[in-house]
């Protein structure tokens, strides 16, 4: 397994990271068995670094991976990384809102660690942004909380690049975790190099884009059986069937490189900077098998030419997001 670094700490990581919202039943019903099948797997694979949240399953994700880590003692809390978020609460009618409060992320915080069985973990990402609160002032608490000890580094997800530059000036952000893959390219339109420029790693989840790049999509009716699939507009009855005649091409040209879509879509991100780490996440073993091959596979400027050619960009119908899920992200293009 490549390794790279988390953040201005420079903290050895794996290059491809796990994304834990699969511990949850987010994308399917899963269990404690798979889940632990899955760690035991990233532990052989050489996968260092888990990216959790504290509203993954309301705490379910973390809750599995502190089992883990007690069922499986030192060894596994040593070889692991932990990133986990805080920033989105829900009201008494189950209705999300975003809270960054100084007290919200400390009590969050000491949650996740009570979840995870761990005094300390590696980071802590702000979920969602609160527009009201100055992110000067956020940072400035998350900050506080590395000054705790519980968390070492601190980080954002779905922010704008200027936002970034805003947070970084009071204290280091060492990671921002946005969607990126090559059916989502928003992130080069400046976050990808300010990332860069600031020493910030680029941490990119759904990377396999929701399973478009892979060389078994979710079918249409799996999709309806999950309600963040069944709303989005990618996956609706007309932009589906279009996103997968379009991404044949891409399956087509994996083959031709004698390897599956999945590797080629994470080596592709591998390519776009030592800074960019991806979290593919799966419940499944031999597909992590297949995502962690792209990190041996090394493309050559043709290949990578070939692939902008089966899949350049805006190729994708449909928005990420609905409205409602875009409420929180930052648009910044």
């Amino acid at each position: 397994m490549q390794h790279r670094t988390l953040g201005q700490a420079q903290t050895p990581i794996s290059a491809i990271g796990y994304g834990a919202m699969s511990f949850s039943d987010f994308y399917g019903p899963t269990d404690d068995e798979k889940s632990f099948a899955i760690l035991d797997r990233c532990m052989d694979l050489g996968i260092t670094h888990l990216d959790t949240s504290n509203v993954y399953g309301l705490g379910l994700s973390e809750q599995r991976i502190g089992a883990y880590l007690q069922q499986r003692g030192q060894q596994a809390r040593d070889f692991f990384t932990i990133a986990t978020k805080a920033g989105i609460a829900s009201k008494p009618d189950g209705s999300r809102y975003y809270d960054n409060s100084p007290e919200h992320l400390r009590k969050e915080l000491d949650g996740s660690l009570q979840r995870l069985g761990v005094e300390q973990v590696e980071l802590l990402y702000v979920h969602r942004r609160d527009a009201s609160v100055p992110i000067e002032e956020v940072t400035q608490s998350l900050a506080e909380l590395v000054k705790s000890g519980k968390t070492r580094q601190i980080g954002f997800s779905e922010i704008a690049p200027t936002s970034l530059e805003l947070a970084h000036a009071v204290h280091p952000v060492a990671a921002v975790q946005s969607e990126y893959s090559l059916a989502t390219r928003a992130p080069e339109l400046g976050l990808v190099q300010k990332c860069a420029e600031l020493g910030t790693t680029m941490v990119a989840f759904s990377p396999v884009a929701r399973s478009l790049l892979t060389d078994h999509p979710l079918s249409f009716e799996a999709c309806q059986s999950l309600a963040f699939m069944r709303v989005n507009p990618r996956f609706q009855k007309d932009t589906y069937e279009l996103n997968m005649q379009k991404s044949e091409q891409f399956r087509t040209l994996a083959a031709e490189l004698g390897t599956s879509s999945s590797a080629l879509a994470i080596a592709w991100l591998l390519a776009q900077g030592e800074h960019v780490v991806p979290i593919p996440g799966t419940r499944s073993v031999s597909h992590l098998d297949e995502l962690v091959a792209g990190a041996g596979l090394s493309l050559s400027p043709s290949d990578l030419q070939a692939v902008e050619q089966a899949l350049p960009v805006g190729w994708c119908y449909g928005d990420r997001y609905t409205a409602d899920q875009w409420r929180g992200p930052e648009r910044y293009c």
